[in-house]
């Protein structure tokens, strides 16, 4: 088209203005959710916040801070902070400090994609501390040549021991069950980690008292990473009970995010943060104007 891309930012960011003028991207803002995405190598990072209700993204910040964050607050003011009934988000310190000033009375859900990676990443650190420990044994026994077989064991049972158990295959059901016999601990810590998944299965009162009988567990497991999970889930315990009441997650934003990665392929030409947030917002937003010829979905 003989068009370069600072002319076509210029544009999208142009439409984008006009349309934002035009209507209050803010009116009947109730329920949010606020997350981040890397739009770059580097930790270059975009902090988005999408509208519950409608699905629309809403607002997206360069850099996930807590300056990014108040930003957001600034631009919807007293009045539209006060209109905030829920919140989701991850369990990030900065957030909830931001969230508790700015939205005191907006009800703060835990995200619970994050807090049951906190348990992904514990079972994980066992099967590495496993793997080493098998390697280390084969170095002082001074065997040379193939990978010792319980190491190479450790190493494959990875993608098992992370999976859903409904979405295993039959090769990685064979590994799991390897795991049982030959190492009880981490057996134990795959245990945990489904346990902690079927709080957020159950949901309500039942998920509450399926997550105190969790945290007993947890607590008096005698695997350190476990132990620190459940000192995670003591802290933030109230906003991952609100979101066993209320259901609210970041399942539409990480959709939303989804969508935004593609635009970030798409849009390779771009040099700036600005020209991209303001793509998103066009074909996330709902600013994008009916096109000759052509049908929305």
């Amino acid at each position: 088209m003989r068009v370069s891309w600072r002319t076509v930012g210029a544009i999208v960011t142009r439409v984008v203005a006009d349309g934002r003028a035009r209507h209050d991207p803010f009116a009947g803002l109730t329920r949010i959710g606020v997350d981040e995405i890397s739009y770059k190598r580097g930790q270059r990072y975009l902090m988005v916040v999408v509208d519950h209700d409608t699905g629309r993204l809403v607002w997206a910040g360069r850099d996930r801070e807590k300056a990014t964050l108040e930003a957001f607050f600034d631009a919807l003011g007293e009045q539209g902070c006060a209109r905030i009934t829920h919140l989701s988000a991850d369990s990030a310190p900065w957030i909830r400090q931001v969230v508790t000033k700015r939205c005191p009375d907006a009800i703060r859900c835990a995200d619970p994609f994050h807090v049951v990676k906190w348990a992904i990443d514990a079972l994980d650190a066992v099967r590495r501390d496993a793997w080493n420990a098998a390697r280390a044994g084969k170095r002082v026994a001074g065997r040379r040549g193939t990978q010792d077989p319980v190491a190479r064991q450790l190493k494959a049972a990875r993608w098992a021991l992370w999976k859903n158990p409904e979405r295993l295959t039959d090769r990685q059901h064979a590994r799991l069950d390897w795991v049982a016999k030959n190492d009880p601990k981490l057996h134990r810590a795959w245990l945990l980690k489904e346990g902690l998944r079927y709080v957020f299965t159950a949901k309500g009162q039942a998920g509450k008292e399926a997550l105190d009988r969790w945290l007993s567990w947890a607590r008096r497991c005698r695997i350190p990473s476990f132990v620190e999970v459940a000192r995670k889930i003591t802290r933030d315990r109230e906003a991952i009970d609100n979101n066993l009441d209320h259901g609210l997650s970041n399942g539409l934003i990480e959709s939303t995010n989804t969508k935004i990665r593609l635009l970030t392929r798409m849009a390779f030409g771009f040099k700036s943060p600005e020209a991209l947030i303001a793509l998103a917002l066009l074909d996330r937003g709902g600013y994008c104007p009916p096109l000759p010829g052509r049908t929305r979905p």
